[in-house]
């Protein structure tokens, strides 16, 4: 595996890694990845990198500062050691640290737009330990200084401390500003000479001062003395400074002892935030190199779409459509030097470590991973000069000991297969390379420079030609790589651009036999088209871009209409409604005066107010909620989707057919006529199907609900009346009935003669007769219907 790495270049990518750790806790996190051969295991990671994405993209950043790998310092106070302020105050911010990391995800829990089940799971395990932290902030500050209100014999102490050193200041001052003294002083200034405050004397004047001479300068002419003045005082202060640092000692070792009784779980949370760390990292390196969450499986199966080499530049680098597994187990890359056929096989084995060490890979989405057990390389110049191996020796041991330990399960990348030796004894022995690796089941990747290896795919099942596209006018090569087209030399025309005579080349193309010479007119053939392929796949990736964007505008609009409408409904039903109850309301005023009318003798029928009010409540209009209105919408849209057997009008002819049957979401297959076509769902409208005509006259029955037995006609004017007769005898016929009356009142007589003329004359009234005593005499007519 080490080998595998160094040549894919593994550890310069964990280089780019380790610039986006926060701590050196993820830094040693970075330095001991290496990838996972199980699924289960690198899905886990992948899902946890993908967590931190998120994150990331939706708050920037995760909080890291402050946190600092403390583990040796817990470790020496769980067997009694004592720390120092500082090293106490980097295990004070950690817990801060930690403790910030632990609200952050429990915020965005709570907040409830982002699912991060992992992270949160390791945020969760964080034991803050607030009191631990409490009492180290409480005894040092953040630059590691233990502040006097750390304990009460500190603060006492530091005040006596703070005492005897201006009284030692001063009377050495006096000493410097005094005439006499000052000129046997080389400078008049106080200074510090082994925790003792002195003066620079000259050093002709040392008898004059006695006391103590702690050092001289360097030249012997002036000599640091402690006047004999002021030793007591000095030896105070002393005395004094040593009884502030047992007490400071006190005061760590007490920090100490509580740091060591939660070393458990202090050495727990920087674990996990050495978890976080790395994963964030993860995220943000993701970030920066535009990768994305690839999808897995153990079948053995690369699909990667536009992958790109994560330590190339990405403004330089070419990206890569890369296929392989299922039906094709080997992959053999062809095309000139420096054309870009070694940074391909980087690509598949470097995303492959990458996925399996649970990171984003550069590459679009869809793209899609295999987790191998192992995966072998034997790529670049591997010649030892110690061990005597020529450059083929050396490939070829490399390549021996691949073959020993490869399984079905193994990914194996080949660089210059066969190469350094004589090249037919070189392709065919990569060529039977490739067929046992082949025959193991195994996955492979060989590029060459080999001509007979390129009609290898066409003669091999399971293989794959694919070559790196070189363009002869600016005699360079693009990088791009072409699937399923091997690689034609370019000698002739490379050496036609630079200058070399015609008829050289031309002799040249005598000394290739036929065959080579049709063989590399069909690879001209195939690049030509795999070009063209390319350039239609993508105009028709732009075309269906562009569909899309237009179908979501489409889509914005609709709803944006729908929104419209049913605002304008919404206004015009509300506008209805007020209509409505204004009018009730002036209906409700003029049936109550008809009412007092009525009480003052005037004939006014009660049941017709009923009726008048009751259709006025009935014209009002049934209002809808947005939500009714959605379902019916939904409905109606259902309704006009047609079906198998509908009658359909396809609009583009403006003719009637029926639907036979549905093909796809959009299509029908509609017979019109003696034709069977297929027509688009928007190009069709669904006819309604007429009702079907009454069968019976059971079905009327029911209007006998609402048909009374008589009519009443009091009160009516002739014209109004005769109107109302015609309908009423209608409508009583189709009821049913076979009597009824015709209400008219005696009166003046001239109703009661008119409904007798019009009875006569009706051609569905049997007979006519007057009401008997108890049917309301001759102000009731009562007639028999045929």
């Amino acid at each position: 595996m080490e080998h595998v790495q160094r040549v894919l270049e593994y550890s310069k990518m964990k280089k780019q890694l380790l610039e986006h750790v926060a701590s050196s806790l993820g830094r040693q996190k970075i330095n001991e990845l290496i990838p996972s051969v199980h699924l289960q295991d690198v899905q886990k990671m992948q899902d946890e990198t993908a967590e931190a994405v998120t994150v990331v993209r939706l708050k920037g950043q995760i909080p890291l500062g402050g946190i600092s790998d403390v583990r040796p310092h817990i470790k020496r106070t769980a067997i009694g050691g004592a720390l120092s302020a500082t090293e106490l105050m980097e295990i004070a911010s950690t817990l801060y640290g930690a403790k910030r990391v632990k609200h952050f995800f429990e915020d965005l829990i709570e907040d409830g737009h982002i699912d991060v089940p992992y992270l949160y799971e390791l945020a969760s395990s964080i034991e803050p330990l607030s009191p631990l932290e409490k009492a180290i902030k409480q005894c040092i500050d953040d630059n590691g200084y233990v502040l006097d209100h750390a304990s009460t014999t500190l603060r006492t102490v530091r005040q006596q401390i703070r005492s005897f050193e201006s009284n030692v200041k001063s009377k050495l001052e006096q000493m410097t500003r005094s005439s006499g003294t000052r000129k046997m002083l080389s400078d008049a200034i106080v200074t510090i000479r082994g925790d003792r405050y002195v003066i620079p004397v000259k050093q002709e004047y040392r008898g004059n001062f006695g006391g103590i001479i702690h050092d001289q300068s360097s030249s012997g002419a002036t000599l640091f003395i402690e006047p004999a003045s002021i030793v007591t005082l000095n030896n105070q202060l002393t005395e004094a400074k040593v009884k502030e640092k047992r007490e400071i000692e006190r005061i760590l070792t007490d920090l100490s002892n509580q740091v060591g009784e939660e070393a458990e779980a202090l050495l727990q949370n920087v674990e996990t935030l050495a978890s976080v760390d790395f994963i964030c990292a993860k995220a943000y390196y993701a970030r920066s190199i535009k990768a994305i969450k690839p999808k897995l499986n153990e079948n053995g199966y690369l699909d990667l779409k536009q992958a790109r080499h994560p330590l190339l530049p990405v403004d330089e680098v070419v990206p890569s459509d890369i296929s392989i597994g299922g039906q094709i187990r080997s992959l053999v890359i062809t095309g000139p030097n420096t054309g870009g056929k070694t940074v391909t096989l980087k690509t598949i084995g470097l995303l492959t470590l990458m996925a399996q060490s649970g990171l984003h890979i550069p590459a679009d989405d869809e793209t899609e991973l295999a987790v191998f057990e192992h995966i072998f390389a034997d790529i670049g110049d591997e010649q030892s000069i110690e061990q005597s191996l020529s450059t083929f020796s050396s490939h070829m041991k490399n390549i021996v000991s691949i073959l020993k330990e490869m399984n079905a399960n193994s990914l194996v990348l080949f660089d210059e297969l066969g190469a350094g030796t004589d090249p037919t004894e070189g392709a065919a022995l990569a060529i039977s390379i490739l067929d046992y690796v082949y025959k193991r089941g195994a996955l492979a990747a060989a590029t060459t420079h080999y001509s007979e290896l390129k009609g290898y795919a066409y003669n091999r099942e399971g293989a794959l030609n694919a070559s790196v596209e070189f363009d002869v006018e600016t005699l360079r090569p693009t990088y791009r790589l072409l699937v399923g087209v091997p690689g034609r030399s370019n000698a002739f025309a490379i050496s036609r651009r630079l200058g070399l005579s015609e008829d050289v080349i031309e002799q040249a193309k005598l000394q290739i036999d036929s065959e080579a010479t049709q063989v590399e007119k069909m690879i001209a053939s195939l690049e030509d088209s795999q070009k063209s392929a390319e350039k239609e796949r993508s105009k028709a990736e732009t075309i269906r871009k562009e569909a899309a964007v237009l179908k979501s505008e489409l889509e914005a609009k609709v709803k944006e209409f729908d929104q419209l409408k049913d605002g304008l409904m919404e206004e015009a039903e509300r506008k209805a409604a007020k209509a409505i109850a204004d009018a009730k309301e002036e209906a409700d005023v003029i049936i109550s005066e008809l009412r007092d009318m009525q009480k003052q003798g005037l004939s006014v029928k009660e049941h017709k107010l009923i009726d008048a009010k009751k259709h006025l409540e009935e014209a009002a209009p049934k209002l809808l909620n947005k939500k009714q209105r959605q379902v019916k919408r939904v409905a109606e849209k259902a309704k006009q989707t047609p079906k198998p057997g509908d009658e359909v009008k396809v609009i583009s002819f403006n003719q009637k057919g029926s639907v036979i049957k549905q093909i796809n979401e959009s299509e029908f297959q509609v017979q019109l006529g003696i034709m069977k076509m297929t027509v688009n769902v928007n190009d069709m409208q669904v006819v309604e199907k007429a009702p079907e005509p009454t069968k019976s006259i059971t079905t009327i029955w029911g209007n006998q609900a609402h048909v009374k037995p008589e009519l009443d006609l009091r009160g009516e004017r002739y014209e109004d009346a005769m109107r109302k007769i015609e309908k009423y005898i209608d409508d009583a016929l189709l009821a049913g009935y076979h009597h009824v009356s015709l209400i008219h009142g005696k009166g003046t007589g001239a109703l009661r003669k008119g409904v007798k003329q019009y009875v006569a004359n009706h051609p569905r009234i049997k007979s006519a007769r007057d009401g008997g005593s108890n049917e309301g005499g001759l102000g009731n007519t009562v007639v028999e219907l045929k």
